[in-house]
């Protein structure tokens, strides 16, 4: 028996095949660059990315907020401005509390530590679900959040009657970021990078000015702030004065929303993955901390007010830089980076968002299309998706910042509230090595998550926050249903098949040989299992004493759980090797000759096609055979469920002269 391995088919396999050449083609591989060679040497090295771009990639999020969060929480105070001096420090340990809590997390899960994957392991399915679906509506809104930003940015500098062009702008400006983000993650962030570091570099020159211009006042403001909290202890009394800082605390919650990016997305960072995310997280928390804390003192400092058209970073920067020269260009060229970086925000979303809707298709929660990688290895169906929702999202609030951020920090602190409690469960139990600092950590950041999320659906119910609970709860019962389809269908076609599964799989003393010049059965399959072997029963039962062969064809798909480095390619490798030996044993025990050919790639329908194409070569009396789910009432559920691509195989094939049948497994669902 020859069995051909992994390399000689792939090599043979696309010499079969010429380049597509038709403009459709051109025009893709123009906008999202060529596919990715998966036996490509260093290829998850030069797709990964080392912390620094990590910061850039996901750490802007965090970083990027300080654009809105700042903001709002400083409004929220109302008269009570003196007040901004506790918000710094509230703000400020608050980043630290959570991004220490997160810096934990990954120390736990270090192949991927999202608030899906978290809750899910420590508080069980129904949490992990309930999790994920406020982080999937999140990150759509952290990219619409980030493009409505920074078109508030950005006009607060442009002419005022250019007005009327912000929501095509933001809405233009979100269908570059998908595009771009399909061509790959480490693309994009090396594009954006530069405008990342200048707005660190920009800001950090207002906040060192402001501070340092008005640090002869800081004493004069200091008794400001000690008489206006004896006036209020006065007049509203003690509770009532934490209860305005609290509420003010909250209405700033959008501070902190990008912190979590860092901890989902290790499975794109640069090996020691663990360690490069850690390095990320502290960079993002101090960035995040000292930028956020010195946005609310300057405020306090130049005693900024709200402007109409202008965000407050704005008015902040004209008012210091009013008598420099280049004032204006300065001014401007700050609000620019400031969008800028709002624009890099949005890859958080457009980075994690995909990988955790990846994540829940592996686990059934949504359609399995989902955890699909494109040529690019990127997630593109997810990719699009988000991109989509984030401009439904963005033509329905028109860009409403203040709007945006309520819905979008709800669901950030409830996946914040459900890791951290899983954290300090888990703590409790295994009482490890300073689990007592561990249990202090995770306990004051849960209660701060908890303050933040009661305060701000409260207060903010009908300004939005409905519409993000109403939205979480509806697809939590659309993820419930889908996972119910499944587990149904699968434990109707493990009782159909179970029979079949009983065929011996060790290999035969003597098998019978393979001869390539006489009538041979091609049969694709998936993973060894019951619908593999009804096909090929099936093929011979219609066809009795016409195929001499069979050969078992199947490619090892690299899903976006399955993309975590070149060992995981090899893993793959061996384990579809090993499905299709099983049905090679199982064939030669029942007498017929078999052998195997297999590929590994990202689509099946593309690889299959190139396989089968060189198989026909080597085996010029080939028929190829599929299975296939058939239901008994097959309507656009089961085609959105359940892929199609027997068909699409078939289609390509037929095309290319090769015969092929689709046998039917029918299932009563």
């Amino acid at each position: 028996m020859s069995i051909l391995k992994t390399g000689s088919s792939d090599a043979s396999a696309t010499e079969a095949v010429q380049e597509d050449k038709t403009i459709a083609t051109k025009v893709r591989r123009t906008i999202i660059g060529p596919p990715r060679r998966l036996d490509e040497k260093g290829l998850f090295h030069k797709v990964s990315l080392v912390a620094v771009l990590a910061w850039v990639g996901l750490g802007a999020d965090g970083l990027s907020s300080a654009a809105y969060g700042p903001e709002e929480a400083f409004k929220a105070l109302g008269e009570h401005k003196y007040l901004a001096i506790a918000l710094a420090f509230m703000t400020a340990f608050t980043v630290c509390v959570l991004s220490a809590a997160y810096a934990r997390i990954i120390e736990k899960f270090p192949h991927g530590g999202g608030g899906y994957l978290v809750a899910t392991k420590l508080l069980g399915k129904h949490a992990g679900l309930t999790s994920g679906c406020a982080l999937l509506i999140d990150y759509v809104l952290t990219v619409t959040v980030s493009v409505a930003a920074s078109g508030d940015a950005l006009f607060s500098v442009l002419p005022p009657e250019w007005a009327g062009w912000k929501l095509p702008f933001e809405s233009a400006m979100l269908l570059g970021l998908t595009i771009l983000n399909i061509r790959g993650i480490r693309e994009s962030v090396i594009v954006l990078a530069p405008v990342f570091f200048l707005f660190v570099i920009t800001h950090t020159i207002v906040i060192g000015c402001g501070i340092v211009v008005h640090a002869p006042e800081i004493k004069q403001t200091a008794t400001a702030v000690v008489d206006g909290a004896k006036h209020d202890l006065s007049s509203m009394g003690l509770l009532g004065l934490i209860m305005l800082i609290l509420h003010a605390f909250s209405m700033g919650g959008g501070t902190y929303t990008g912190i979590e990016a860092v901890s989902n997305g290790i499975p794109m960072m640069r090996h020691p993955q663990a360690e490069t995310a850690k390095k990320t997280m502290l960079y993002m928390a101090v960035s995040l901390a000292l930028t956020a804390s010195g946005l609310l003192v300057c405020y306090l400092l130049w005693h900024i007010e709200p402007r109409e058209g202008k965000t407050m970073n704005a008015v902040l920067v004209e008012t210091l830089t009013h008598n420099w020269p280049g004032g204006k260009l300065f001014t401007f060229v700050t609000m620019l980076s400031s969008a800028a970086l709002l624009g890099v925000a949005a890859q958080a979303g457009f980075a994690d968002g995909p990988r955790v809707l990846g994540n829940m298709a592996i686990d059934s929660w949504v359609p399995r299309r989902f955890s699909s990688l494109c040529e690019r290895l990127t997630t593109q169906n997810g990719i699009m998706l988000v991109g989509a929702a984030a401009l439904a999202a963005l033509l329905y609030t028109r860009g409403e910042v203040a709007h945006l951020v309520v819905m979008y920090s709800i669901n950030v602190f409830v996946t914040f509230s459900l890791s951290l409690l899983g954290m300090l469960i888990s703590t409790i139990r295994e009482r490890q090595a300073k689990w007592v600092r561990d249990l202090i950590l995770f306990g004051i950041g849960l209660a701060l998550c908890l303050v933040v999320l009661y305060v701000t659906v409260k207060e903010k119910f009908m300004q939005g926050g409905w519409l993000t609970l109403v939205a979480t709860g509806a697809l939590v019962i659309m993820c419930l249903l889908t996972r119910r389809h499944y587990d149904r269908v699968t434990t109707i076609v493990v009782k159909a098949f179970a029979g079949l599964e009983k065929v011996p799989t060790t290999p035969p003393k003597s098998p019978p040989v393979v001869d390539p010049t006489k009538p041979t059965a091609v049969m694709l399959v998936a993973g060894y299992g019951g619908l593999g072997l009804h096909t090929l029963l099936n093929a011979f039962r219609l066809y009795p004493n016409h195929f001499k062969n069979v050969v078992f064809v199947s490619v090892g798909v690299i899903d976006s759980g399955g993309f975590k480095g070149e060992e995981s390619l090899d893993e793959l490798k061996a384990k579809t090797s090993g499905n299709l030996l099983q049905y090679v044993h199982a064939a030669q025990n029942m007498g017929i000759a078999a052998d195997y050919r297999m590929a590994v790639g990202t689509d099946p329908v593309e690889e299959v096609d190139k396989l089968c194409q060189a198989v026909a070569k080597e085996f010029p009396m080939s028929t190829f055979v599929a299975g296939h789910l058939l239901f008994e009432r097959d309507s656009w559920v089961h085609r959105l469920l359940h892929n199609q691509t027997a068909y699409a195989i078939q289609r390509r094939l037929q095309w290319a002269g090769l015969n092929m049948l689709i046998l039917p497994a029918r299932i009563m669902a």
